[in-house]
């Protein structure tokens, strides 16, 4: 069987990302308590009903603090009956947070009269920390939306369907901010930009004249094979050690033309060795 567990900040995604899942065949629970986990997992691995061959659970800060203590324990327990689990947790920036908040006129589950969202949003991330530190995914939403978080969601089951290391490899651009759900940042500001090139600057590192643009320039195929001799020998530790998602992020000043190209490469490159490999390209809408 497989089981994912959703957790994340509210409004970061989790309710987006379960409905997905149920979408991909998953049979989905939200808000179950961690108190409850146990007997559930217990329910789990005697059942035979294949309904429960693929689930999701999400769980959130509701749940009482000394159960969030013992999330450790759980996932021990997930260890110890061989249990196939995931754990994806969604986060988002303050701002973002509050801005969503903010929109929707919703309530944040920790506020009240004595609590105000900024506090409740500073609470949670207190109270999750622990359930974040065992995820295998992280997925900042700052910058994402419904369609693109729903996108990264059917992508990763997918993948999940094989074997091996599921590789991301995401573009950006540094002026809008640096992703922090990733493993390794690349920078490739100091390499030639096509930007600069009037005739180039409506393109992206998909099109054609950019891309002929940025393979006549040595520096930036120097930097190419750099960034893959790095990745090709470190990436059969993570390998190595049962790590089974990877995130890389290249970022250049705009998201547009150098990270795009580096990204595209470094996932043709990679995928030709066998790997799992997603590309997201942050910037391009």
């Amino acid at each position: 069987m497989k089981l994912i567990i959703v957790s994340g900040l509210s409004g970061s995604g989790k309710s987006v990302t379960l409905d997905t899942l149920e979408d991909a065949g998953f049979y989905c629970i939200d808000n179950l308590p961690i108190a409850l986990l146990s007997n559930f997992v217990t329910l789990l691995t005697d059942s035979t009903n294949t309904l429960f061959h693929k689930t999701a659970v999400g769980i959130d800060a509701r749940s009482d603090p000394s159960s969030l203590n013992n999330v450790t324990a759980f996932i021990e327990q997930l260890k110890n009956h061989r249990i196939d689990y995931e754990v994806i947790f969604l986060r988002a920036s303050k701002d973002s947070l509050l801005k969503r908040f903010s929109e929707t006129r919703r309530k944040h589950p920790l506020s009240n009269k004595d609590t105000s969202l900024d506090e409740a949003i500073d609470l949670e991330i207190d109270k999750l920390s622990l359930i974040a530190s065992h995820a295998s995914l992280q997925i900042d939403t700052s910058h994402s939306n419904v369609h693109e978080l729903r996108d990264i969601i059917r992508q990763r089951v997918s993948f999940n369907r094989g074997q091996g290391l599921s590789l991301q490899i995401m573009s950006f651009g540094y002026k809008h901010g640096a992703p922090n759900d990733v493993d390794f940042v690349f920078d490739a500001r100091c390499l030639p930009n096509p930007y600069w090139e009037p005739n180039l600057r409506s393109y992206s590192g998909l099109d054609t004249p950019v891309v002929d643009f940025l393979d006549d320039k040595e520096l930036i195929q120097e930097y190419l094979k750099d960034t893959l001799q790095f990745l090709t020998r470190w990436i059969p530790e993570f390998i190595n050690t049962n790590r089974n998602y990877l995130s890389i992020a290249i970022g250049c000043t705009g998201g547009q033309h150098r990270s795009v190209y580096l990204a595209e490469k470094l996932a043709h490159h990679l995928t030709s060795q066998q790997l799992n490999v997603m590309t997201r390209h942050r910037e391009l809408r």
